[in-house]
């Protein structure tokens, strides 16, 4: 964690930190967080948790994704929605086949190009799967295939419901994390919250 800067910062590090994974990983508002931090001595408001939030989730994850374990070669590849200023907006996940998060990226429309982007920058982050495991819908197939014509690759595609279970699962942590925010204001702070 040497790499994120604290410079200029009202607050120590610790409560920093300690603030921003309380958000990111339970199903807590900013208000829940400011009243847990009063509880513990310290005045902070809820919309300075938010910049924290803003600030520092990309840094966190930048350092969180050089130690991750590396994923397996079987992908289980889905989409879920998620309101943004009242909109739904679509976050792409992949897990391999024990539940490890791959990738995930935000995107304003679910089609084959959101889905090429996301297939894009999971394999750039990782290494190429030998299978993807999608449900029924048609832009995932669109988007495998298309990165199967662009890279002279063959990724197996494998569309069978029951074995996205796994990833179906994990959608509703994502909802029960979500719920309390009442959907996100702007595209951008959704981006770096999730």
């Amino acid at each position: 964690m040497a790499a994120i800067s604290f410079k200029r910062r009202h607050f120590q590090q610790d409560m920093i930190l300690q603030s921003v994974r309380w958000y990111l990983a339970y199903a807590l508002s900013y208000r829940d967080i400011e009243e847990l931090m009063a509880e513990r001595g310290f005045t902070v408001d809820h919309s300075t948790i938010n910049r924290w939030v803003i600030h520092y989730s990309p840094q966190l994850e930048a350092a969180f994704r050089l130690k991750k374990k590396r994923a397996g070669n079987r992908w289980r590849m889905d989409e879920t929605y998620i309101k943004v200023k009242g909109q739904w907006k679509y976050y792409y996940r992949a897990v391999d086949k024990e539940g490890n998060t791959i990738d995930f990226l935000l995107m304003a429309t679910r089609d084959s190009k959101a889905a090429l982007s996301f297939l894009k920058k999971a394999i750039h982050e990782n290494r190429k799967p030998s299978l993807v495991n999608i449900d029924k819908g048609g832009a995932n197939h669109a988007g495998l295939k298309q990165v199967n014509r662009d890279h002279h690759t063959r990724i197996k595609i494998r569309q069978c419901k029951y074995l996205n279970n796994i990833i179906e699962q994990d959608h509703r942590r994502i909802k029960r994390l979500t719920r309390p925010m009442l959907g996100f204001k702007t595209f951008h702070a959704a981006q770096r919250t999730l």
